[in-house]
């Protein structure tokens, strides 16, 4: 017959009253806890040892349930609270038992630095964390108020530690003066800087309140642009041909209807297809050919959907002006940034030339690439053409 295995030595939590040590001794040994509990009680008073044995008991010793991770045991493995209560009382133990050597260590020293041995261990165990295991499930996030009461603790032990060991020593009355004369020269400051400090943040609430207002406006705008005023454009050219009108117009309510529900459609999710899709509707339109040439490719975020619509706006506005010459765009992705360059062959013009109540390309394409972070660049001269440059970063 094989022989059983003998049992593990654990702590036993069920039965605790500090750490489970004792129990899980007198559970292995085969007697009654409270045997155990005076043996370590009556070792305490031999020069501390008691409290040194208990403390590395409790380290070293895995609770009912936990697995051994590995040979040498790591703190780091432990609750903050338990390591922080093991460090406190090995220190206690380590410095009871160099009083009992004849060392000189008082009471206004020992105290301190057992509280900051604890608060300091508390606060460590719970800035480091506890390292991920190999072939542990993952452990179910922690609520952050128990982290927080956790992390005062340790902060109050420490604060504490600090004021013990100052009252020691005579010296509380000296940094109650100080505390005293910061805190009447911070009053002094608040009662007199308060009121600057009020006006200064709400008119700074109220510049940032006017600023997305005017960004929102400058947006809505641009849409508007881009969608409802080309369609009316398109519908006062074909005017003769009443299906044709009524094609657009369909295609402009479905278009904003959508843009109003917010809703996402058949929208391209790659600036690849958006660029595509925007070349399809501005041949179909305009009767123009245009060409798309891209190199790389991108999911659609913000900064990008808002280079794609400028982009079109840019394909739009050659294929009105540009003489019938065809479009070319070509667009690269790079790791920094995504630039889309449109380009024709038409008759050119200058930039300072356009009146300003035109906004196609100082609001659909400026200035929508400056409002999203990126930059944009026209080229044109007359009888040499026009090229837009559009960059965003990534």
């Amino acid at each position: 017959m094989s022989a059983r295995p003998a049992p593990v030595l654990r702590r036993d939590p069920a039965h605790r009253v500090l750490g489970g040590v004792c129990a899980g001794i007198a559970r292995q040994v085969g007697v009654d806890p409270l045997v155990v509990r005076i043996a370590f009680v009556a070792a305490a008073f031999a020069g501390g040892l008691g409290f040194v044995l208990y403390a590395v008991a409790w380290v070293l010793i895995p609770a009912d349930g936990e697995a051994r991770a590995a040979r040498v045991p790591r703190l780091a493995g432990r609750g903050a609270v338990e390591v922080a209560l093991g460090v406190g009382l090995l220190v206690l133990a380590l410095l009871l038992t160099f009083r009992a050597l004849g060392l000189w260590l008082t009471d206004g020293v020992v105290w301190p630095v057992v509280l900051v041995a604890a608060g300091g261990a508390l606060l460590w165990r719970e800035s480091v964390g506890r390292p991920p295991q190999p072939e542990e499930p993952e452990p179910r996030p922690e609520r952050p108020a128990a982290v927080v009461s956790r992390t005062g603790l340790g902060v109050a032990l420490v604060i504490g530690a600090g004021v013990a060991f100052l009252g020691a020593t005579n010296a509380l009355s000296g940094a109650r003066d100080v505390v005293l004369s910061v805190l009447v020269v911070a009053l002094v400051l608040v009662i007199v800087f308060a009121p600057w400090i009020l006006r200064l943040a709400r008119s700074l609430a109220a510049e940032r309140s006017e600023r997305i207002r005017s960004e929102e406006r400058a947006e809505l705008a641009a849409h508007l642009h881009d969608s409802v005023l080309q369609t009316l454009a398109l519908v006062q050219q074909r005017a003769g041909d009443p299906r044709a009108v009524a094609a657009l117009a369909r295609r402009q309510e479905r278009e904003l209807r959508a843009w109003l529900a917010q809703r996402p459609g058949t929208e391209a999710t790659h600036l690849a297809a958006a660029l595509e899709a925007a070349a399809v509707e501005v041949e179909r339109d305009h009767g123009v050919p245009v060409e798309v040439v891209v190199v790389g490719d991108a999911e659609l975020d913000e900064r990008s959907r808002a280079l794609a619509a400028a982009a079109r706006e840019a394909m739009v506005n050659a294929a009105k002006f540009g003489g019938g010459s065809a479009v070319d765009v070509f667009a690269e992705v790079l790791d920094h940034e995504v630039q889309v360059y449109v380009r024709d062959r038409g008759p050119g013009f200058e930039l300072a030339g356009v009146p300003e109540d035109r906004r196609g390309v100082r609001e659909s394409i400026l200035g929508r690439m400056a409002r999203h972070g990126g930059r944009a660049a026209v080229h044109s001269a007359p009888g040499q053409g026009t090229e837009v440059e559009l960059a965003v970063p990534r």
